[in-house]
């Protein structure tokens, strides 16, 4: 009987949950608001050769507008702050030792959103990432070693060229986010681009809150 209640009860609530999001319509509608979350990201070698690491976590967050194009289409344009980097272990003259590399971007994705229905969006779009920082820690059994890199970015036509695909989860006000990317290529910044022999590769959730 227990059971029967919760389903029930679970039932009752997403059937007022759809009824909220049909009267509550929001896809025509302008929409600015902020999300935070992690990026779980990873370095692969395009030539294929013997290269192995593993991934790790880093921080994502920042701002988004959704701007209609009638009531199932829409672009969806926004600036994050996005972790990337990765981890690997290895062997250097007898030694083994650990190297985390983490880099810092501004990433700005420009999203086509499809929108069959109000409380689901798919999006998908390019993304240009513009390298801020770089820091890498060395550890092995005799010591610990960092450094670290900024870039100021002053030719804001230097960038990484990517490409994104993402669901976001539409509740009211909140949205929760999941996407995935990679790297395509370097924009050189004169006119010139090059495919990046170590590309990044990562997932990304976060949880976002519409302000408009």
């Amino acid at each position: 009987m227990k059971k029967l209640l919760l389903i029930l009860t679970l039932a009752v609530t997403g059937i007022n949950l759809c009824q909220a999001q049909v009267s509550d319509d929001s896809r025509k509608k302008f929409q600015f608001g902020l999300k935070i979350g992690s990026n779980y990201s990873n370095i692969y070698d395009s030539n294929g050769e013997n290269f192995k690491a593993e991934g790790k976590f880093g921080l994502a967050g920042g701002v988004f507008m959704a701007i209609p194009i009638g009531k199932f289409l829409g672009v969806q344009p926004e600036v994050l702050f996005s972790q990337k980097g990765y981890k690997q272990t290895g062997t250097f003259l007898g030694s083994t030792y650990d190297l985390t590399r983490t880099t810092d971007y501004i990433d700005i994705p420009l999203m086509l959103s499809i929108k069959p229905v109000n409380f689901l969006t798919i999006q998908l779009g390019p993304q240009f990432s513009f390298l801020t920082k770089q820091k890498d820690v060395f550890k092995n059994a005799l010591a610990t070693v960092e450094q670290q890199d900024e870039f100021k970015n002053t030719n804001i036509r230097k960038n990484i060229l990517c490409a994104v695909g993402a669901i976001d989860i539409n509740i009211k006000r909140i949205v929760i986010g999941a996407r995935t990317g990679w790297d395509i290529q370097n924009n050189n910044g004169d006119g010139t681009s090059t495919n990046p022999r170590y590309k990044n590769a990562w997932v990304q959730a976060t949880l976002g809150f519409r302000i408009l």
